[in-house]
């Protein structure tokens, strides 16, 4: 008996050995960085040298129990993986900590790993041999904050051959525990945009990525308006005097995920006569929190008529109901059918995450300024 398992155990190395054969080291590593690795199947083989670490896990949405060699060297393969872009850490005796293979991201309020996993469906954030735009970094005085802010921008592949033309604008707000660095990094904004104006799907725009954290609002309603005075007051007069962009509501756009889709729901539909546009991703007003979400149910009560005249276009995305946002989406939504308010609906599996993300930009990009 003692035999045949050892054989068993054998045949399941080898096996383990030829899946990491025909795997290959991720996008997101730092150079030379051999793991973590890619099986074919979309499984995720890490391999950590740490001899003197007691206990070590890898987080990755759910917890794996990593096993350490004789070598000292900690290894465990994930479950298949959902294409694109998940947060990392590795968990030491306990303590949460970005991989040093890894590249680093700001997400989840600190630093953390990332891993791309390839997508082998539609190309539409893959690097083609397209013309492409520019991700520019601008840092503005804010009146309202009283402090140096600052943002990222994308300007289409054709906006500095013709010095006399202006674009529409996206303002896109990222989630909480994240900033301006978001979509700009985790959410390929770039690619997405260069490939949809490339093939005709979208009309060449600037995209203004905001840092949505404002010092000292604290947190909920207070919030909000802190975001919307800054938004209102201080980012967008600043883009339109420094940039060419056309400065009317038909020609202003404004989404956001998570925490950004909130801020959009509150500044965006009280300022429908600056935006024509709005993409909610992953949002919805919290359940349990009448003191936020019924001053915002009654001003649009009593701006029905003002909202649906106003907007072209009120789009709302989950990430199906793995989503975390899911529940408080869809009671946010049956009380917009009560207002008979107009929004428009769509769903893209894979929960509160950024291929879900990525897919909404994608699609709410060739919705805008048509």
């Amino acid at each position: 008996m003692r035999r045949t398992l050892l054989t068993l155990t054998q045949i399941c190395l080898i096996f383990t050995l030829m899946g990491q054969s025909n795997s290959q080291p991720a996008s997101t590593n730092v150079r030379r960085a051999e793991y973590p690795r890619i099986t074919e199947d979309s499984r995720a083989v890490f391999r950590i040298e740490a001899p003197d670490v007691d206990q070590l896990q890898l987080d990755l949405g759910r917890r794996y129990d990593m096993v350490k060699n004789s070598d000292g060297v900690w290894e465990v393969t994930t479950d298949s993986l959902g294409e694109g872009f998940h947060y990392y850490s590795l968990i030491i005796n306990g303590l949460a900590v970005a991989d040093p293979a890894s590249e680093t991201f700001y997400g989840m309020g600190r630093k953390a790993s990332g891993i791309e996993i390839p997508f082998d469906g539609d190309d539409y954030y893959s690097l083609r041999d397209v013309p492409h735009g520019e991700i520019r970094i601008r840092r503005y005085f804010s009146q309202v904050t009283n402090s140096w802010r600052s943002f990222y921008l994308y300007t289409p592949p054709c906006y500095d051959k013709d010095t006399s033309k202006k674009y529409p604008v996206l303002y896109l707000l990222h989630g909480g525990g994240e900033d301006q660095r978001g979509w700009a990094m985790q959410g390929k904004t770039d690619l997405i945009l260069d490939n949809l104006i490339a093939d005709g799907q979208a009309v060449p725009m600037v995209v203004i990525m905001v840092d949505g954290n404002i010092p000292s609002a604290g947190f909920g309603l207070s919030a909000l308006e802190a975001f919307e005075n800054e938004l209102i007051e201080s980012i967008i007069p600043f883009v339109e005097s420094k940039y060419r962009v056309k400065a009317d509501a038909d020609s202003r756009a404004l989404a956001g995920l998570s925490m950004g889709g909130l801020q959009t729901l509150h500044a965006g539909l009280r300022n429908t006569e600056m935006f024509s546009f709005l993409g909610v991703f992953s949002s919805g007003w919290w359940v349990n929190q009448p003191a936020i979400s019924d001053p915002q149910y009654d001003f649009m009560r009593n701006n029905t008529e003002v909202i649906n005249n106003n907007l072209k276009q009120f789009w709302i995305a989950m990430g199906g109901q793995e989503d975390i946002a899911w529940e408080n989406c869809q009671v946010m939504m049956r009380e917009f059918d009560q207002m008979s308010v107009q929004y428009s609906y769509s769903e893209y599996p894979g929960g509160h995450t950024w291929p879900v993300w990525r897919n909404n930009l994608y699609n709410f990009s060739k919705l805008l300024f048509k």
